[in-house]
């Protein structure tokens, strides 16, 4: 199966918060999108594996997108290791994306950096002939190294690269936030609060959208930063 975009996260609920808009933006334009989490999120002060998986779930069919797998890497322990790279490999030659994005490579989560760096390191590596990997029937999969690898922006504002247009679908990435009721704001819940389930760190979600789209001429966008310089065709083609 070949696939235009494919977003990893550390955690279920990184690539809502980070790219959720961009992704249903392509799926909206017919572009074939999967979702691939690292780890079921099982350190999480509140809520547990089993809700969690149920919340991606359910924000994966807000989204659109084709599919979502979970690796099952170990939660708070990620580590740029030869096993974990292999992993990944067999996902990028399995879905052979155009695109990948990843987590932030500067955060405050310490998953996030290591995310980042091992999700960069296997896409340079999925590239190499001599890296042998199977499929689940036992077939030596093809070589494939995504054309592009961009982080998107998490708890930290960092400065993008570029940014996309997610104006059309702010609202939906919103939703698909919110359908991990159990990790953001809610007044009904009992659980220890945590910096992220306040109700100002809901409202950030769609100001700082708000933000990169007035610094752009936009309503909304999402921040993109690259270890590599971004080229275009045509000088017209920048908004």
């Amino acid at each position: 199966m070949k696939i235009d975009i494919l977003a990893f996260g550390a955690h279920p609920d990184d690539v809502e918060l980070g790219c959720g808009g961009t992704l249903h933006k392509a799926v909206v334009n017919g572009k074939t999108v999967g979702i691939i989490d690292l780890t079921k999120g099982e350190l999480g002060t509140r809520g547990d594996i089993k809700t969690r998986a149920i919340e991606a779930s359910n924000a994966s069919k807000v989204l659109g997108v084709s599919f979502r797998e979970n690796l099952e890497m170990s939660d708070g322990f990620l580590t740029n290791s030869k096993e974990n790279q292999l992993l990944i490999i067999n996902m990028i030659r399995k879905y052979q994306p155009e695109i990948v994005f990843c987590n932030s490579f500067e955060d405050r989560h310490p998953d996030h950096s290591k995310a980042s760096q091992l999700v960069r390191n296997s896409c340079y590596l999925s590239g190499l002939v001599k890296i042998i990997t199977k499929d689940i029937d036992g077939n030596v999969q093809k070589f494939w190294r995504p054309n592009a690898v961009y982080s998107y922006i998490q708890w930290k504002s960092l400065k993008p690269e570029f940014v996309v247009d997610i104006s059309s679908s702010i609202d939906v990435k919103i939703s698909a936030v919110k359908c991990y009721k159990s990790q953001f704001y809610n007044p009904s819940s009992d659980e220890i609060n945590t910096p992220i389930s306040t109700k100002n760190f809901i409202e950030s979600i769609r100001y700082r959208a708000a933000d990169l789209g007035r610094l752009t001429n936009l309503d909304y966008a999402e921040g993109f930063v690259s270890d590599r310089l971004i080229a275009v065709d045509s000088i017209f083609d920048i908004k």
